[in-house]
């Protein structure tokens, strides 16, 4: 359910639908939105991907504009909202996620690209989405905004920055488990704007109890890569901070249990561990 590459030409469908739910905060597998859409080897096409996203409280209706203007400020207005858009390009044959716009380019989720993070400017982008009707001679920009029926309290804040940072061939490992720290961070801190009393950011957290964790974490396991360690929580900070994702302060001893233990679950699956508090043998009495 991470951000990866599709196995198969016919799967863009329910994988655009997987990222654009990605950056609202719900976690979807994209066999599973394909066994609710009904996809088959002919591809997605958008009533059964609308019909999948209502499984996920969620609408996707069609929006759609004969003019390139007109079609790129609509897409914009969505974007700077925080509401993901599906996008048909490639003369209707490809299915992308655009998320974000900044500075006038514009970050789609591409997964038929092996990097699936692309940066595209308006002329690429424009070139890529329009659809050439021969019948009409009209020129049409379909798009697909997915809009939740209700509340979001959860919702990704993409910029060129972090996109950049996600398509370093370093950072492939995170793009790939987004997910997986998605779901972890969300068990464990709260959305900002949630929030009633004080709370403090993942990356303040962090500075205060990073050396803590990692040192525990050497004493009692010994054979812990500490700047893997390092790494794991950098990119705990990083998703956290994309989804503005904080933590209580009256929540932080229960914080600081939660992240101890995903990290010695890590290092125990990353570096193995002898079996602890073996059965001692009882000698029988008479």
């Amino acid at each position: 359910m991470g951000i990866y590459k599709q196995p198969n030409k016919w799967q863009c469908g329910p994988f655009a639908l997987k990222h654009a739910l990605l950056m609202r905060g719900v976690l979807a597998s994209e066999w599973e939105i394909a066994r609710l859409a009904g996809t088959h080897h002919d591809g997605t096409d958008e009533a059964q991907l609308e019909r999948a996203a209502r499984h996920y409280s969620c609408e996707l209706p069609t929006i759609r504009e004969l003019d390139a203007d007109a079609a790129r400020q609509k897409l914009i207005e969505f974007l700077r909202r925080g509401v993901p858009c599906l996008l048909c390009v490639d003369r209707w044959d490809h299915w992308v996620t655009a998320v974000h716009e900044e500075k006038g380019e514009f970050i789609l989720l591409d997964s038929e690209r092996p990097e699936v993070i692309v940066v595209a400017d308006w002329p690429r982008l424009r070139d890529l989405w329009i659809y050439d009707d021969e019948e009409t001679a009209q020129t049409i920009f379909d798009l697909h905004p997915l809009v939740p029926n209700g509340r979001v309290p959860t919702k990704a804040r993409f910029s060129l920055e972090r996109a950049h940072h996600l398509r370093q061939p370093a950072n492939h490992g995170l793009a790939q488990l987004w997910d997986v720290y998605v779901e972890d961070l969300i068990a464990v801190c709260r959305s900002q704007d949630s929030q009633g009393g004080r709370s403090l950011s993942l990356g303040e957290f962090l500075r205060r109890h990073a050396d803590l964790f990692v040192d525990e974490l050497m004493a009692w396991h010994g054979q812990v890569d500490r700047n893997a360690a390092r790494q794991i929580l950098e990119r705990m900070r990083f998703v956290a901070d994309t989804y503005g994702l904080v933590i209580r302060q009256s929540d932080e001893k229960r914080t600081i249990a939660a992240i101890s233990m995903i990290l010695s679950l890590w290092s125990a699956g990353e570096f193995g561990v002898e079996p602890l508090y073996r059965k001692v043998p009882v000698r029988k009495l008479r």
